[in-house]
């Protein structure tokens, strides 16, 4: 047995939300405070999808790329998104989300001034900081994911209160 790659399982290992419901709200605080900044909610389903795909959270790739879908992000995008810097498909704008989305995720490899700068050119302080949070959270959103054994593939944007566009 693989200690490390346990098999999926068909339920979570608890549900950490009902045990200490003041971490689930304090983490959909975050994401209330990223969807303020007036980012584009599309924007915001690609970023969660990339962390998602760096982090290897099943769980979270499943309800985001449903997510974004709903939004209607194209198939072609999602698809190509792992391979995001050799790909057309994505404007400037959502190029330096991605690479501030990667960074933050990787962040012992370090944040450049370089990349600041990059970023700087394409957002506002205020969305900057609102894509900050939103890195942040979804990395957080893996954590309890992956840690609990969320099982992929129940996720429906439909049945989730507020739809696509709510938080968790």
């Amino acid at each position: 047995m693989d200690l490390q790659h346990p098999s999926p399982s068909a339920k979570p290992r608890l549900d950490w939300g009902q045990v200490v419901p003041e971490a689930r709200e304090a983490m959909l605080a975050l994401e209330r405070a990223a969807a303020s900044t007036g980012l584009a909610p599309t924007l915001l389903e690609l970023v969660k999808v990339r962390v998602s795909q760096i982090n290897g959270c099943a769980y979270c790739l499943d309800m985001h790329t449903k997510n974004a879908r709903a939004l209607g992000e194209s198939e072609q995008r999602l698809y190509a998104l792992v391979a995001w810097r050799e790909t057309p498909f994505f404007d400037p704008r959502e190029r330096a989300a991605l690479a501030w989305a990667e960074a933050i995720t990787r962040i012992g490899e370090g944040v450049s001034d370089t990349l600041y700068e990059a970023v700087r050119a394409h957002f506002s302080e205020r969305e900057l900081v609102g894509l900050t949070a939103a890195v942040v959270a979804i990395n957080g959103w893996n954590r309890w994911s992956i840690g609990m054994a969320l099982p992929a593939g129940s996720y429906r944007p439909d049945r989730t209160p507020g739809g696509a566009s709510s938080d968790r």
